[in-house]
């Protein structure tokens, strides 16, 4: 698919060349389809009379490559790539692709610049990040250098996305001390809540220090947890936006058109929406499938699902259990119905008693406890991947970030499945993402938003046995986990003792679990996982 081009946008007024940013959605390591593709999108971006074309941050080999980075034939097959679009790209205008390349200072992030048939320069990234999702050190080396090219009588300098971030740094003086009339930044900047307008703020820092025009091109798409927004935006010297392009698709950025932000509710749905179809399209899996419960989060997923994917690419399973009410089975049956997925009901209780009845004879007298809960999530779980196994479908887990973070959910049971698309949705997050959707359209029955969640493991269980309420809950795993507060940091900002601390040890003692779960989409701006490392073998609390 092209990048969609708005021709009746092309106004330049704070810009000295005709510019085009290309919104960029690659496929990690798929070289040749990516080459093609910048090829195709710049030569539609030249017909409009665009002078500049500028691609994202390693565009040619999707981002972040990783341990790719490391195979010297990796590194040798970009490279044939580069000299493929040197052949192939537009001879008369200046086109800007981020790509990975190594020389005799080492393996570098770097913008290459196409103009006349050839190569006519390169810029090394010089600010490596090295914290977060982040781990460019391990595997790139820092350029040293600023760069500046000519393009139609205007000085143009190259910044890749964190030389920006630091008005301050050794890359934005650099660069200001050759007096750029224009700076590219070419970007793969992840999306979280908030990342839009933290964006702008740098960005317009950036260009009024470097007292230059800027404009900022960026990836889009899902790569395993990260979600690529783009949201490329132009800027005039002062700082000012003047161009924005929409979030969560393909775009050109051609010139004064200013898309306008969206909910920030919606924005985390299509966030969503993006990051399961791209992991789903990507590795090749025609088909997904969720185990629905009649609760509140398998519903969210399997709306997401039907939404990403459409209904045909999409199945559901119900397994009730003894403890299951009538409530929830029934509205399971209902939130397949109302999205037209193919529905399957698969009782677990005649597999629970011949479980018990095997397991008998070394239980003996053995009073029931946790064992006989997780019992019954892990059947599930092992009828589920059965169902995978047989038909190739992809099994999206329904966990959400508030159950991650404090274990409450089963290893081998509920966290069975092939890519986790809400783990880090708080559980409040959750109930707002389906009040949102239905207001597009009700597909979710009102009784699974207005019931107390419940994991229905045993008689007339709900989720507030095991867990201070969801709304004195997420605050407080903000806190912890995201914004990394002690426990006494916490109870001076005024949250409560008892839930503060039976909160902390519980993600605490969590880490073996959420260390052997599935991939999820990151939306907040610290996830568990690239975000947060931390160690299982460990007795440090608070």
């Amino acid at each position: 698919m092209k990048a969609e081009i708005k021709e009746s946008s092309l106004r330049y007024s704070t810009f000295p060349v005709r510019y085009s940013a290309v919104q960029f959605n690659p496929t990690v390591g798929d070289l040749e389809q990516n080459a093609s593709r910048i090829i195709a999108d710049a030569e539609g971006a030249a017909k409009t009379g665009a002078q500049l074309i500028v691609f994202p941050e390693l565009a040619l080999c999707g981002y972040p490559p990783e341990d790719l980075v490391l195979r010297p034939h990796f590194i040798q097959d970009c490279g044939n790539q580069l000299k493929r679009l040197a052949d192939k790209l537009p001879a008369k205008v200046f086109t800007v692709v981020g790509a990975p390349i190594s020389d005799s200072t080492g393996r570098h992030n770097a913008a290459v610049v196409f103009h006349g048939g050839k190569i006519a320069g390169i810029y090394r990234k010089m600010l490596l990040p090295n914290y977060g999702v982040f781990d460019e050190k391990r595997v790139f080396d820092a350029g040293r250098e600023a760069f500046t090219f000519d393009a139609f009588g205007t000085k143009v300098g190259i910044h890749i996305c964190e030389d920006s971030w630091l008005p301050e740094g050794d890359a934005c003086r650099a660069l200001a001390e050759k007096k750029p009339e224009l700076v590219i930044n070419l970007s793969a900047s992840p999306y979280h809540q908030g990342k839009r307008l933290e964006r702008e703020a740098v960005f317009a820092a950036a260009a009024r220090k470097l007292k230059a025009p800027l404009l900022f091109c960026n990836l889009v798409g899902g790569q395993d947890e990260l979600v690529f927004d783009g949201g490329s935006a132009a800027f005039d010297a002062k700082g000012k936006v003047t161009a924005r392009a929409p979030l969560f698709r393909e775009f050109t950025l051609t010139g004064s058109n200013d898309c306008n932000p969206i909910d920030p509710i919606e924005e985390v749905y299509e966030a969503l929406k993006l990051g399961l179809r791209d992991y789903v399209n990507k590795n090749g899996f025609k088909k997904a499938v969720v185990a629905v419960s009649g609760g509140i989060d398998s519903a969210l997923v399997l709306t997401l699902a039907v939404d990403a994917l459409g209904k045909e690419r999409v199945a559901a399973v119900t397994m009730p259990s003894q403890y299951s009410s009538n409530a929830t089975v029934s509205d399971a049956g209902l939130i397949a119905a109302n999205l037209g997925v193919e529905f399957h009901t698969i009782p677990i209780f005649p597999i629970y008693g011949k479980f018990t009845g095997a397991l008998s004879e070394v239980w003996k007298d053995a009073k029931a406890d946790l064992t006989e809960e997780n019992l019954q999530a892990r059947i599930r779980g092992t009828l589920i991947m059965a169902l995978s196994n047989k038909f190739g479908w992809l099994v999206l887990t329904t966990g959400n970030k508030s159950e991650f973070a404090t274990g409450y959910c089963t290893l081998y049971g509920d966290m069975a499945g092939g890519f986790a698309i809400i783990k880090d949705v708080p559980k409040t997050l959750v109930f707002d993402l389906c009040r949102w959707r239905n207001e597009q359209g009700v597909v979710i029955p009102p009784s699974t938003i207005d019931r107390p969640p419940t994991a229905e493991l045993r008689p007339d269980q709900k989720d507030s046995d095991s867990l201070p309420p969801y709304d004195v809950l997420d605050p407080i795993l903000e806190a912890y986990v995201e914004k990394d507060m002690g426990v006494e940091a916490m109870l001076a900002a005024g949250f409560d003792e008892a839930a503060v601390r039976k909160a902390v040890r519980l993600v605490d003692l969590s880490e073996y679990k959420r260390r052997q779960g599935p991939p999820g989409i990151k939306i907040t701006p610290k996830a568990f996982g690239r975000d947060r490392r931390m160690p299982i073998t460990n007795r440090y609390r608070g």
